[in-house]
């Protein structure tokens, strides 16, 4: 196997060219890879953070009758929860609304949160600041769509519990930056005391942000959710682009393994008088074919080094400083950061180096096949196989 190993490292660098082109080729195919995995792995793990830090917390807590999905459930889908059960939760109570900035109409809903609440990132505290009889805090997305700036004051209608219509001047008390676009667009976030007060539904909620500590139990008229539930179509859309790009892995793929087959079945056609000088000189016919195939799959090894020189400081370049995506990013309505940081891990490059090798290890070994069928003595003449 030395020998093999020895004789396929001189005859690759005695190839040339046509060896380079192939390592060139190899090398992009897993420089490319690994980059755009890391960078899904990075977005994905950004905006989970992202969602748990903003607007999960440790699971939530909901009402039967509530779902997010589905604003119809918004009118009945709150409750009173025990306060012994309340332990480790900050209640949320959720309503529909319209506002009329500009003597426009716009659909919202109002999220009504505790002003003393450390769980969420949201800046609640300027709500407890705010010396406005219904201060109400505004994403910058929505803002921006509202045309809204800190301080305005703006007609807000909504429904009490019995359903009749009342309506009040809100202001602004402050305006945040997040990229979960979930708690931005087309959201008011007021004092749930404030909404309690509002709507007549004293002490309840629709749902509960579940702090760390918090152990669930069995509550009728409610059903914990954790992370695993509440993160599933983040998850699956990532999992979506991981399946879209796949289709790129396998074209770049399927380049680099063509380049490597046809060199090695030109380099089996024109060396026959070598093939035929080794089996004479006492190699076996399956030593001559592994030596073929240690050459394909050399090309790999000779990728894998290139790649490394040229991929490793851009994965810690990419990895330490971000990827800056383009401006307006954040209008897209999925959670998304304006800077990427990838996320390189142990088993995305082991993984990447293992499909390569044995891609072209295979491929290679494909085209060497006929060197068990050949006559050493027709091969010592130049004749073809």
């Amino acid at each position: 196997m030395k020998l093999a190993f020895r004789l396929a490292y001189k005859n690759l660098i005695k190839a040339g060219l046509r060896t380079w082109l192939n390592v060139i080729v190899l090398a992009f195919t897993f420089i490319f890879i690994i980059f755009y995995n890391g960078f899904i792995n990075g977005w994905q793990n950004q905006a989970e953070q992202d969602e748990i830090a903003w607007q999960y917390g440790q699971g939530q807590l909901r009402n039967d009758n509530f779902d997010p999905q589905d604003p119809f459930t918004y009118q009945d889908g709150h409750g009173i929860l025990p306060e012994a059960d309340q332990q480790n939760l900050e209640p949320v109570l959720i309503r529909q609304a319209t506002l009329y900035p500009e003597g426009r109409l716009m659909p919202v809903v109002i999220k009504g949160i505790k002003a003393n609440q450390q769980l969420l990132r949201l800046p609640t505290h300027l709500l407890a600041e705010s010396k406005a009889q219904i201060p109400t805090l505004i994403g910058k997305r929505f803002a921006k769509s509202a045309n809204l700036k800190e301080g305005d004051k703006v007609l807000l209608r909504w429904r009490d519990k019995n359903g009749t219509f009342d309506a009040a001047n809100i202001t602004v008390a402050g305006i945040f930056s997040t990229n979960a676009a979930a708690v931005d667009n087309g959201q008011l976030w007021l004092p749930i005391e404030k909404l309690w007060k509002m709507t007549e539904l004293t002490n309840e909620a629709s749902f509960f942000i579940a702090k760390p500590g918090y152990q669930p139990t069995a509550t009728q008229g409610w059903e914990f959710k954790n992370l695993d539930y509440l993160l599933a179509d983040l998850r699956n859309a990532v999992n979506m682009e991981r399946s879209t790009s796949a289709i790129i892995y396998l074209v770049l793929l399927g380049i680099a393994m063509l380049a490597i087959f046809d060199t090695q079945v030109l380099s089996i056609f024109r060396r026959q008088r070598e093939i035929g000088t080794y089996i004479a000189l006492g190699m076996t016919r399956k030593q001559v074919l592994g030596l073929f195939t240690v050459e394909g799959s050399m090309y790999s090894l000779f990728a894998m080094v290139a790649g490394g020189l040229i991929g490793l400081p851009l994965f810690i370049l990419t990895a330490t400083r971000g990827i800056s995506l383009f401006s307006g990013i954040d209008e897209l309505g999925i959670t998304m950061a304006n800077t990427i940081y990838p996320v390189f891990g142990f088993w995305l490059v082991t993984g990447t180096v293992i499909l390569l090798l044995v891609s072209a290890t295979l491929v290679s070994f494909l085209p060497a096949r006929k060197i068990a069928n050949m006559n050493p003595v027709n091969a010592l003449k130049g004749k073809m196989l």
